[in-house]
């Protein structure tokens, strides 16, 4: 998976792009203020298994939503 694409699953998913440090994007959610994602932003390269897992974890999503999410390009 590329990073664009997991970050477009989570803007589908209510994040919004809180900030950019570096290669790092940072996004936030607005209802659950705790939840926090940052995901590395290397486009030449697919972000591992264990990243995108852990990108999951912070979001509180379940493989499930994350893709059906990624399927269904207009939102929920």
């Amino acid at each position: 998976m590329r990073p664009k694409q997991a970050i477009q699953v989570l803007l589908r998913a209510g994040f919004f792009i809180h900030n950019q440090i570096g290669s790092h994007v940072h996004l936030r959610h607005p209802i659950k203020n705790y939840l926090k994602v940052t995901v590395p932003r290397h486009d030449r390269f697919n972000l591992p298994t264990y990243v995108v897992i852990s990108i999951l974890k912070q979001a509180e999503l379940s493989k499930d939503e994350f893709i059906r999410l990624l399927k269904n390009k207009h939102g929920k």
